[in-house]
């Protein structure tokens, strides 16, 4: 039987995403690369599920964008989540990392910022 993804660990980069992706017993259940093209379409393939990404500028977008398609987007400072890195800085240590730190307790999280309104010219 599969099991669900209840909480998944989006590391972003420039063209290749790296996904960490655990079911309700903590299980990983997918770790793989996305490129940025494939992200929302693995992401509507999903149920509703928790996803936690590093703050950063991109991070916003995307974070609008999944929010969207119907998920549970947090972000965190990326200073919060380097304690949870086990291993060497590769961008999957990274997402299992971004994984395990947004299940926390008593993580602190960054609101997905909104885009302002272009100004209207005349």
């Amino acid at each position: 039987m599969q099991q669900e993804i209840v909480t998944v660990g989006l590391d972003l980069a420039k063209n290749v995403f790296q996904v960490h992706a655990i079911g309700a017993e903590g299980r990983v259940i997918e770790r793989r690369q996305l490129r940025r093209a494939e992200v929302l379409k693995f992401f509507s393939g999903l149920p509703p599920c928790l996803v936690g990404m590093e703050a950063c500028a991109s991070a916003h977008y995307w974070g609008r964008e999944l929010m969207k398609l119907g998920r549970d987007v947090r972000l965190m400072p990326p200073a919060y989540v380097k304690p949870y890195v086990k291993r060497g800085k590769t961008d999957a240590a990274d997402a299992e990392a971004i994984c395990e730190a947004v299940t926390r307790p008593t993580m602190r999280f960054v609101a997905v910022k909104t885009p302002e309104p272009q100004a209207v010219r005349d």
